[in-house]
């Protein structure tokens, strides 16, 4: 009979049960764990269950790998992030200044305004007006033009102008103001004889016009008196407007006498020359208006209205009292 120590046989029983335990622990040949692993003290917890997740290993190092690697990723996509950012704000720096490049206008030559004249920003009334430039001013021109229009530098920028309001020579200062002959060129006769010849007393006349007396129809007898007069002292006018049911014409006190340039200039002065005896409100021609309760400041400007016709640059509007 062999005799076997008790010490001996108690780490076999032990050793053999560990083991047992250890192969029988897993389901397959990957949860199989040798002696060797025993014996070594490399044995992962293992509870017997079926889940996989339940049998991961979850050691500290690993949780800290995995902030580390986190920690990294944040980092170089916020990093990506700004450059990405810097190259948009470096792309559209560059396309600002690429828009901001403005040509400075070249002038060619300079003319002289030989008139009120307004600025605009366009060839043409439809365009926005900056601003009035007053007679005999000098401006520098590009020599483009557009029909009727020409483009000048004012103030430093391209602007454009009505071609008929611009002069090779600064216009004399009577000129300038008032754009007519002077008032002692107008000849006034003191006559009288019937109805069908002209009746001339101090540029007063009562005959009728020879452009007809349509207009009369609707107007004051002053306003007709008015009408006669002008018709009188300017028979190639055989344009006129009367009543109609807007602005100073709609109570009959107002008529249009058709004419521009220096014609309605002249037609103009001859209103405010006679203004007393012809009892008249207001002359307005040229986006200027004259008015007798104000008589002394003489014509004065207007507000840009828009339009030639709105600004009375092709007819002559005169109202009575």
């Amino acid at each position: 009979m062999t005799r076997i120590a008790l010490p001996t046989l108690a780490a076999a029983v032990v050793t053999g049960s560990v083991v047992g335990v250890a192969l029988g622990a897993g389901d397959g040949p990957g949860d199989v764990t040798t002696s060797a692993q025993v014996a070594s003290g490399v044995v992962t917890g293992s509870t017997g269950s079926d889940d996989p997740a339940e049998r991961r290993t979850d050691r500290p190092a690993d949780r800290s790998a995995d902030r580390s690697a986190g920690r990294l990723g944040d980092r170089k996509g916020k990093r990506e992030a700004a450059e990405r950012l810097e190259d948009r704000r470096q792309s559209i720096s560059r396309a600002a200044r690429r828009t901001t490049l403005v040509e400075k206008p070249q002038a060619v030559g300079k003319r002289f305004t030989t008139r009120a004249v307004n600025v605009r920003v366009g060839p043409g009334e439809d365009h926005r007006s900056l601003t009035v430039v007053e007679p005999a001013v000098k401006l520098p021109v590009t020599g483009k033009m557009r029909g009727e229009w020409a483009e000048v530098i004012y103030e430093g920028a391209a602007v454009w102008v009505a071609r008929s309001y611009l002069a090779k020579k600064k216009p004399q200062a009577e000129e300038a103001a008032e754009g007519a002959p002077d008032e002692s060129t107008h000849e006034h006769t003191d006559e009288s004889t019937d109805e069908s010849t002209r009746v001339t007393v101090g540029g007063v006349s009562t005959a009728p016009c020879a452009a007809g007396s349509s207009i009369e129809s609707g107007i004051t007898s002053a306003a007709v008196t008015v009408y006669r007069s002008v018709c009188a002292q300017f028979p190639s006018i055989t344009s006129y407007g009367g009543w109609r049911g807007d602005g100073e014409h709609s109570d009959g006190r107002a008529i249009d006498v058709m004419a521009s340039g220096a014609l309605g200039w002249q037609v103009a002065e001859f209103l405010r020359a006679n203004s007393s005896s012809l009892g008249l409100y207001d002359v307005i021609y040229s986006q200027r208006i004259w008015t007798s309760d104000r008589s002394a400041e003489g014509w004065r400007y207007m507000s840009d209205r828009g339009s030639t016709t709105a600004n009375h640059y092709d007819h002559v509007h005169v109202k009575v009292y």
